[in-house]
């Protein structure tokens, strides 16, 4: 049978469909041409008539100006309209002192071509326009400023381009003035704390016709060729990162999201399991009933008192996963996965070591293990999903230990309880931890430090709510955060053999374009460890739970993924990742199974809003 496509009353009405057979229809060819002459004609105009602007012409100015593009939906920008003689007079002596103050710090040559500049646009204009930036809300609480804090100002910027040419457009001239002392334009118009200006626009009917850039006719500069602007992949003197994997292209990515949408239900209505069904839809996974496959290895790190269990419960784990009884196991078969069990190291400590004082691993056990992993991870591919989990005594101190050196926070934000552990006994945790660290990075202790400043500390000639603003960036860590450092260095002398084993399986089925279901933090970290190494990694990453380790969300942030369960789930053996295995299967049949639509118009779904 089939079904009109859901369309909604507002917003977008196309289908997937329709914008696949034209993906140009929402061009405006009629308006190319004239769109590339007013922007070809734009001026920054010295000289103005001393006519009266249109409130009409005023208004479309300003308006343009308010649709400009401000990150967050932001609309940071306040336009401050001036026409009263005072306060033009006081903004002018403003702007020649600094001309002056400007001059008297350049070469002579420069100095003089700056002087030789007419600017006496903001008494002569009829209008001035100051664009005012709102910075008093805190970059953490708009969207995408709390990593760039001065989009605020960009978006201000982009209204001020708006402005510009739809006042090219109507004939009117516009001049861009920035020889000022912020502080003191601010003070002239009485902005508030927190409020900046981006300069002082000069509004009005142009007393010159410049066929080319002042400037540029000026000699103070010209036009570099475009050529030598553009940069294709990375700055031109980059070398370009040593990479063997490449992830889905753009039209594998578009094309899940195409097939999805084609689909009876409103689009997005499965929330983050619509986006990891896309996420698969992408990749070649193997058809098949999917596989857990679990590593499990010893830890000699036990012998300081990290783990509320004797290390030798990890061999039972180990003969009752064999044995079908496990937890691992039981959830395994229950989500209809088959079962992969990897000994990497139960029961043997040669090549090992405690990470206080010695390797976890030596060279040789650890390329061994890697590559025995990046083989299974390949077989496993062929399967179906691939979901991953562990078994060992003692590492959630181990997995502490890589998040802290991976990530480059303090280790007291890493180590948590574990299974059972008391106070004592994380106290332990966080000094074993320490002390690897330390012989491992040679990085001091720093268990009760605060997070290390970023690189991007706030410039001192800004004001002090400037600062404020830019806090965000200063209480994040700028060091090591696996760009310095040595991943699988790191791996082998803080992890152990089944983070060894997880980290070639997470790259092998990624070889192979599968999906890995990541369970808790040991899991989580080979998966940061494997994206470090090769970043395409990330597009073969499910993140199947968030445990109740305190890393956990760290590496997951770190991972740009968002858990499909939150149970907080303390049990190892991928317990959680096969749980959510059984949830995406369930997503698969429901993208096999629901009814399809054509692209036509059609009525809501029933409860569909």
């Amino acid at each position: 049978m089939s079904f009109r496509r859901p369309v909604p009353t507002i917003g977008d009405t196309t289908s997937a469909a329709e914008r696949a057979d034209a993906p140009g229809a929402w061009a405006m060819p009629e308006e190319l041409e004239p769109l590339e002459r007013v922007v070809a004609a734009r001026r920054d105009i010295r000289r103005f008539r001393p006519d009266l602007v249109p409130d009409d012409v005023l208004q479309a100015i300003l308006t343009a100006g308010h649709r400009g593009p401000s990150v967050g939906h932001s609309q940071p920008w306040r336009f401050i309209v001036v026409s009263e003689q005072a306060t033009r007079d006081a903004a002018a002596v403003m702007a020649d002192r600094a001309r002056l103050q400007q001059a008297a710090g350049m070469a002579e040559e420069s100095a003089r071509g700056l002087l030789d500049l007419r600017l006496e646009g903001i008494r002569e204009a009829p209008l001035g326009v100051v664009v005012a930036c709102d910075r008093r809300t805190p970059a953490a609480g708009v969207l995408g400023r709390a990593t760039f804090p001065d989009t605020d100002l960009w978006s201000c910027a982009a209204a001020i381009e708006n402005m510009w040419l739809t006042a090219r457009a109507h004939g009117l001239g516009m001049g861009w003035v920035t020889l000022f002392e912020p502080a003191e334009l601010a003070d002239l118009l009485a902005l508030p704390v927190g409020v900046e200006t981006l300069g002082w626009l000069c509004l009005g009917w142009p007393d010159e016709r410049p066929p080319s850039p002042g400037l540029e006719r000026a000699g103070w500069s010209r036009r570099l060729p475009l050529d030598q602007v553009v940069m294709r992949e990375r700055w031109t003197e980059a070398a370009p990162p040593v990479s063997h994997l490449r992830g889905p292209d753009q039209r594998q990515v578009v094309g899940a999201r195409d097939r999805a949408d084609a689909l009876l239900t409103v689009p997005g209505s499965l929330g983050v399991l619509d986006t990891v069904l896309d996420r698969i839809g992408a990749l070649p996974v193997a058809d098949g009933p999917g596989m857990l496959v679990i590593a499990a290895a010893d830890h000699p790190v036990t012998r300081h008192g990290i783990s509320a269990f004797d290390p030798s419960v990890t061999a039972d784990l180990v003969r009752a996963t064999r044995e079908g009884s496990s937890m691992g196991a039981v959830a395994a078969r229950a989500a209809g996965l088959s079962l992969d069990l990897v000994d990497a190291g139960v029961g043997s400590s040669s090549g090992r070591g405690d990470l206080v004082t010695s390797d976890a691993l030596d060279e040789r056990a650890y390329a061994a293990l890697l590559a025995l992993g990046r083989e299974r991870g390949r077989a496993a591919a062929g399967s179906g999903l691939v979901a991953l989990g562990e078994i060992g005594i003692g590492n959630t101190t181990v997995a502490a230990a890589l998040a802290t050196a991976l990530l480059g926070v303090p280790v007291g934000e890493v180590v948590g309880r574990g299974s059972s552990a008391d106070t004592a006994m994380v106290a332990r945790k966080v000094d074993v931890v320490e002390r690897a660290l330390a012989r491992v990075l040679a990085r001091p202790p720093q268990s009760g430090s605060r997070v290390p400043q970023s690189r991007s500390s706030v410039q001192q000639s800004r004001s002090s709510v400037q600062q404020s603003q830019s806090s965000v960036q200063q209480s994040r860590s700028s060091v090591q955060r696996g760009d310095s450092v040595d991943v699988h260095g790191v791996l082998r002398r803080l992890g152990g053999g089944e983070f060894a084993v997880l980290t070639g399986v997470i790259l092998g089925v990624a070889e192979a374009g599968g999906v890995v279901i990541l369970d808790g933090l040991a899991t989580s970290v080979c998966a940061l460890a494997a994206v470090r190494v090769e970043p395409a990694v990330a597009a073969h990453l499910v993140a199947g739970q968030r445990s109740r380790e305190r890393a956990h969300s760290l590496v997951l942030t770190e991972l740009g993924l968002e858990p499909l369960i939150d149970l907080r789930i303390r049990a190892g053996e991928g317990v959680g990742a096969a749980l959510a295995a059984g949830v995406v299967k369930g997503g698969l049949e429901l993208r096999r199974s629901v009814a399809r639509t054509t692209p036509g118009r059609a009525e809501h779904l029933p409860g569909s809003g």
